[in-house]
């Protein structure tokens, strides 16, 4: 049988018979046949790892610069002026969409991704897989209406 390709790009691979992820740390392989309860998740934003030690960094700068300068009163308030919305953008990670599933039994996490576009085209993709893998016995010719 021919394989089939629903989706092919840097992120995910959807044929036929595997769903594949490519992640940073490597592939993930699932075979389509054995994907069972397939969901779509939309994950909150997250606090990331090391954005309480960069507000403490700035914290520390602005207190060392009160302490160190001339007239410091102006330059720690400039500072904290310009830190301030810099922290604010690293605290938190965007929202991003997962595909969740049982694989043989087992729940996994098939895909993520931060971008929606991307997300929906894996996951019509995975749709149109699972589908197709289910093999209906008989399939009604669709007419136009």
């Amino acid at each position: 049988m021919r394989t089939r390709t629903y989706y092919d790009a840097a992120d995910a691979m959807v044929t036929n018979d595997q769903f594949v992820w490519h992640t940073a740390s490597g592939r993930l392989v699932f075979h389509v046949q054995h994907l069972r309860n397939v969901g779509r998740v939309q994950a909150p934003a997250r606090v990331r790892p090391f954005a309480p030690a960069l507000a403490g960094c700035t914290l520390f700068a602005a207190v060392a610069g009160w302490t160190l300068l001339a007239d410091p009163a102006l330059y720690v308030v400039a500072f904290l002026a310009l830190a301030t919305p810099a922290v604010a953008a690293t605290w938190r990670q965007p929202r991003h969409w997962e595909l969740h599933a049982q694989h043989r039994g087992e729940a996994v996490v098939l895909f993520s991704s931060a971008d929606e576009r991307v997300f929906n085209q894996v996951s019509r993709a995975l749709r149109r897989a699972m589908e197709d893998a289910r093999g209906t016995p008989f399939r009604i010719p669709q007419a136009a209406v």
